[in-house]
């Protein structure tokens, strides 16, 4: 499944942010002479993967296209304590009234990022790769999920359109794995699709069915071992509940081709970014 990105997607985003934040006018930015010009530098406190740019100068843009940033890093970079990442010159009044939208869109996505490249990291030099999930902020899928891949992850299904993922209550509706692997079939014979089991014996079912791609879920390592051991290659087996920074070596290295971690996008921290006049 691929991501793609569109400038009319982003332009939207930031319309509604600045109609949020603005409003009917900033009245703070009016106690500014409207001529004063200034230069303001965007500064990382932190380590972090930067992600985010496209949205942070599409606000300025919207506001007055007269201003210029000039970026020191770029995209998927990454960032040290204190480390200059962008210098804008232009209008103090446009400036101060797009600062917290444009740092808001930078911090979160670079959040994301960040936290994917830490589950990346985790399990360098495994053949598993990292899956991001749907549990993300509403409204910043397609954002959030650019994020991910700018920290090193792979999309997981982007919505419930591009995949199929029967899991345990399309199971119980169904009546059984079988019948859901069967009318998934027939219903969209080319999109990937994946089944959640939750024990060996369920696995076993969606091998026999012809499930493409099998969830185990929430399985300690040593079933997660036995899993692989039964599946013997025959279809890709993603782990996913309970994944945490401290464990998900040891979960890679059972053997599963992915892992899927919905903190990278649920639990997020925003990146501490500061905007500063010079």
């Amino acid at each position: 499944m691929s991501l793609n990105i569109s400038q009319h997607y982003i332009q939207q985003q930031i319309q509604l942010a600045l109609i949020e934040d603005i409003g009917s006018g900033d009245v703070t930015a009016e106690l500014i002479p409207v001529d004063q010009e200034v230069t303001a530098q965007v500064i990382c406190r932190e380590q972090a993967i930067l992600c985010g740019i496209p949205w942070f100068n599409e606000v300025f843009h919207q506001l007055d296209s007269t201003i210029t940033l000039n970026w020191t890093m770029n995209e998927s970079d990454k960032l040290e304590p204190n480390q200059l990442i962008c210098t804008l010159q232009g209008s103090a009044r446009t400036i101060l009234s797009g600062e917290r939208t444009a740092l808001n869109f930078l911090q979160t996505l670079s959040g994301t990022a960040t936290t994917a490249h830490q589950y990346v990291e985790a399990i360098k030099d495994t053949t598993c790769r990292i899956l991001d999930t749907r549990k993300t902020i509403p409204n910043l899928r397609l954002a959030q999920k650019y994020a991910a891949r700018c920290g090193g992850a792979v999309n997981h299904r982007i919505g419930l359109y591009d995949a199929i993922l029967i899991k345990e209550n399309h199971i119980a509706a169904a009546g059984s794995i079988h019948s859901a692997v069967m009318q998934a079939k027939k219903l969209s014979p080319d999109l990937l699709l994946e089944v959640e089991v939750e024990t060996i014996e369920q696995l076993q079912e969606a091998l026999t069915a012809g499930a493409e791609r099998v969830l185990l879920d929430n399985m300690d390592t040593t079933m997660l071992k036995q899993a692989v051991a039964i599946n013997q290659g025959q279809l890709e087996l993603e782990a996913s509940g309970g994944i945490t920074l401290e464990n998900i070596r040891e979960i890679a290295e059972t053997g599963v081709n992915y892992i899927s971690v919905g903190s990278i996008t649920k639990h997020l921290l925003a990146v501490d970014l500061s905007m500063r006049f010079s």
